[in-house]
């Protein structure tokens, strides 16, 4: 829960329990859940309007695709993911790679320049 464990939590609901006392941590734990109850609720409210007022050519759109992590994940590191995760067999039926090219000088011939590879 948010990247906190038991000993965190525990320490927050000491804190809490010093700060507000044995007779008010009830109500002010009811008052926080209702009022995560409802930015969830307003959350849920705005993916709705969005996915209404997008248009069919967004019906597939998830908001957490705007992540920066889910992004490069999805556009840039699905085809090195399926590479990795590629069965042998599915890596064999693979086009094999064409062979190098290799070209056998004769003496004294002076070996092509390339412009672009510099």
């Amino acid at each position: 829960m948010f990247g906190l464990g038991w000993a965190e939590i525990l320490a927050l609901v000491v804190i809490a329990l010093l700060v507000f006392g044995p007779e008010k941590l009830p109500g002010v734990a009811s008052q926080a859940g209702r009022t995560l109850r409802q930015i969830r609720q307003m959350a849920n409210n705005a993916r709705t309007d969005l996915e209404a007022n997008l248009g069919p050519e967004f019906k597939n759109f998830d908001p957490t695709d705007l992540n920066p992590k889910n992004f490069v994940r999805k556009h840039l590191l699905d085809d090195v993911e399926k590479d990795w995760n590629a069965t042998p067999e599915e890596t064999a039926a693979a086009d094999p790679p064409p062979p190098p090219v290799t070209v056998e000088l004769t003496a004294g011939e002076i070996p092509p320049y390339d412009n672009e590879a510099t």
